[in-house]
C-alpha cells in the first residue's frame, strides 16, 4: 500500500548527525542476538484461562519467524502490504511483527477489544490484505465476528485464525508447512529489505473527531525512544522484561516486542491482566521491568503482601496513562522492592517524560517526568507564547521519536516548520524541566489506560431515542484514572432512560465494552456559553461527586 508518507530530508539529516537515528531495523537485533546467545530464552508467553507457559530461545524464534516470513510471501504478502492482526499479548504477535519485517510488509496491531464498529473502519482505511485472529478470546469468538464483516472489506484476501481449522488455521498454513524449504528465503529477504526510514508500523488512536487515525512510525523513530528508554531505567541483557500490557497499544509494541530483542533479553508475555497470576508469573520468571497503566500498580500493590520475598527481582516499574496517586507510590515503597517511575507520552511519540530511577520517589506522584534524550517539550499559551515555569499551558513536542504522518490524513499531521506538534495536553513545567499533565485540550476521557473516543460515542447516543442533548466526560477514579460519565436531556415526549437501556443500545451498536458509560444522569439543561456550546468543565466538577458516591456508579 502506498502509505502516502514522505520524511522531511532536513529532519533525517537532523537525527542522523545527532545520532538518535542509527537506521537499524529490529532484524539486525536479532540477528546479534542470535549470534550471541541463540540458547537464550528469547519469549515466555503465559495463558492465564488456560494456565499455560510458551517458551522459544532466540533460535527457535527465528525459525519460526523463517517459515512464517517465507509462508507469508507464499501466500502473496508483497511488499508495502498491511497485515493486520487482532491478538492477546501472545507469541505470535511479536513472531509477526519480525516475519513482516522480513518481507517488508506493514504491521498493524489490533487492541483485542475492538469490535464490528471499530474494525470495520480500521481494516478498511488500512487495507489490511490479511488479518490474524484467535478463534476463541476471553469467550468472544472473533472468527464469527470478522464473518460477519467480511463481505464489507474488499481489500481483505486472507483471514488466520490461530486455534481454527482447515484453510484458516494459522498453525496449518503458516507453522506446519515448511515453507523456507520452497523457496531461497536469504535471496527473498534480501530483496525484500526494508530501509529504516520506511513505514513498518500502523495503530490507530481515538481522535476529539471520532474518526481513528492510523498513527505511522518507521523502524528509526521507534529505535530512537526505545534506545534512550532503555538507558534510562539502566535496562541490560540481564533484565527480563515483563509486560501484561497490551501489545497492540504502543507500550506494549515498543517495550514489550521491540526494547526485549534490542536488549537481547527475555520478553515475558502475559495475556491478562491478574494480579494473583502476575505476581506467581513474578517469582517464578524474575523479571526485572515492567511497564502498566496506574490500575495495574494499583492491584499489584494489593496484592504483593501475599507475597513476600517473591517479587524482589523487580526493580522498576514503569505506570503511564494516569497521575499515579502518592499514596500508591507510599504503599509500593513498602510492599515492592521496585522503583515506581512515572511516564507521559502518546502513540504519536512513545514515553516522551520519565522520572529517573535515581529521583526521590515522591516525585512519580508529582511529575510525569523530564523529556528523553532527543525529545524535547515546551509549554505554550493558546498564542503559541513559552510560558515561564510553573504555568499551564499547552504541551507540544518534538525531536526523534514522533510519527511520520496519519495513514492518508496529511491534513492532520499538524507538525510546524520548527517541527513542534501540539499533544492537545495541558501541562506546566518546573525549573527542572519536569512536567505535569493537567488536563486535556482534546475532548477524550482516560479510562485504565485506554482512551475512548468521547466524540463517536455522543453521536451515537444522539441517535437514541428520546434523547435531547448528549455529553460525556470523565470523572476522578483511584484505579483507572477516570470513569465515563453521560449527562443527557430528553425530548418533551420522552419519560426516561436507565443506564442499563443506555447500555444495551450500545452494545447492540457494535461498541467496544470499555467505551461504554459508567454512570448516568438525566439533567434539566446543559450548561452552556453565550453561544451555546456546552460546558463541559461544568459537568466535570458535576462528576466529581460519582468519586464521593459509588451508589451512584454502574
Amino acid at each position: 500500500m502506498d502509505t502516502g508518507i514522505s520524511l522531511n530530508p532536513e529532519r533525517r539529516a537532523a537525527m542522523i548527525e545527532s545520532g538518535a537515528w542509527n537506521d537499524k531495523l529490529i532484524t539486525d537485533y536479532l540477528a546479534q542476538a542470535i549470534a550471541n546467545t541463540p540458547d537464550r530464552v528469547a519469549i515466555v508467553g503465559y495463558q492465564v484461562t488456560s494456565d499455560t507457559r510458551t517458551s522459544l530461545t532466540y533460535r527457535e524464534l527465528d525459525q519460526k519467524v523463517t517459515r512464517m516470513a517465507a509462508g507469508l510471501a507464499g501466500m502473496g504478502i508483497e511488499k508495502g502490504d498491511v497485515i493486520a492482526c487482532q491478538l492477546p499479548n501472545w507469541w505470535q504477535t511479536t513472531a509477526l511483527h519480525l516475519a513482516c519485517m522480513r518481507i517488508g510488509a506493514i504491521l498493524n496491531p489490533l487492541m483485542p477489544i475492538f469490535r464490528e464498529r471499530e474494525l470495520r473502519f480500521m481494516l478498511r482505511h488500512g487495507e489490511a490484505k490479511l488479518l490474524v485472529i484467535p478463534k476463541v478470546f476471553r469467550d468472544f469468538d472473533y472468527e464469527a465476528m470478522v464473518d460477519g464483516i467480511r463481505p464489507e472489506l474488499d481489500k481483505l484476501e486472507t483471514v488466520l485464525v490461530i486455534g481454527g481449522e482447515g484453510e484458516r488455521s494459522f498453525e496449518n498454513r503458516l507453522l506446519d508447512t515448511a515453507w523456507e524449504k520452497q523457496t531461497d528465503t536469504d535471496a527473498l529477504f534480501q530483496e525484500r529489505k526494508l530501509g529504516a526510514d520506511d513505514v513498518i508500523q500502523i495503530l490507530y488512536t481515538s481522535g476529539t473527531t471520532g474518526e481513528p487515525k492510523g498513527v505511522t512510525h518507521t523502524s528509526n523513530t521507534l529505535f530512537s525512544n526505545v534506545r534512550p528508554y532503555a538507558d534510562r531505567l539502566h535496562l541490560t541483557s540481564d533484565d527480563k522484561v515483563l509486560m501484561a500490557s497490551p501489545l497492540a497499544h504502543q507500550t506494549g509494541f515498543l517495550y514489550g516486542i521491540m526494547m526485549p530483542i534490542y536488549l537481547g533479553t527475555t520478553a515475558i508475555l502475559q495475556d491478562i491482566w491478574d494480579a494473583e497470576f502476575v505476581c506467581r508469573v513474578i517469582a517464578s520468571e524474575r523479571p526485572a521491568f515492567t511497564m502498566a497503566a496506574t490500575p495495574f500498580l494499583a492491584d499489584l500493590v494489593k496484592t504483593a503482601p501475599n507475597h513476600e520475598g517473591e517479587l524482589d527481582s523487580l526493580r522498576i516499574f514503569v505506570s503511564a496513562g494516569a497521575p499515579i496517586p502518592s499514596a500508591i507510590v507510599e504503599q509500593a515503597s513498602q510492599v515492592l522492592e521496585a522503583k515506581i517511575v512515572s511516564a507521559w507520552g502518546m502513540t504519536e511519540n512513545g514515553a516522551v517524560t520519565m522520572t529517573c530511577p535515581e529521583d526521590p520517589a515522591e516525585r512519580a506522584s508529582q511529575s510525569d517526568g523530564k523529556a528523553l534524550p532527543w525529545m524535547d517539550v515546551k509549554i505554550t499559551d493558546f498564542q503559541g507564547n513559552d510560558l515561564p515555569a510553573g504555568e499551564e499551558g499547552n504541551l507540544l513536542v518534538r525531536g526523534a521519536s514522533l510519527f511520520v504522518g496519519y495513514l492518508k490524513r496529511p491534513d492532520l499531521y499538524g507538525v510546524d516548520d520548527d517541527g513542534w506538534f501540539s499533544t492537545g495536553d495541558l501541562a506546566r513545567m518546573d525549573g527542572n524541566s519536569y512536567i505535569r499533565i493537567t488536563g486535556r485540550t482534546k475532548d477524550v476521557v482516560i479510562r485504565g489506560g485506554e482512551n475512548i473516543p468521547v466524540v463517536e460515542v455522543e453521536n451515537l447516543l444522539y441517535k437514541y431515542p428520546g434523547l435531547a442533548d448528549v455529553a460525556l466526560v470523565g470523572c476522578p477514579d483511584d484505579r483507572l484514572g477516570e470513569r465515563l460519565c453521560a449527562y443527557v436531556t430528553l425530548d418533551d415526549n420522552a419519560t426516561g432512560v436507565t443506564l442499563d437501556e443506555v447500555k444495551t443500545y450500545l452494545t447492540e451498536q457494535q461498541l467496544a465494552k470499555s467505551y461504554l458509560p459508567e454512570y448516568l444522569e438525566v439533567i434539566e439543561a446543559m450548561p452552556r456559553t453565550a453561544s451555546g456550546k456546552i460546558q463541559k468543565f461544568k459537568l466535570r466538577e458535576q462528576a466529581k461527586a460519582v468519586r464521593l458516591d459509588p451508589a451512584k456508579r454502574s
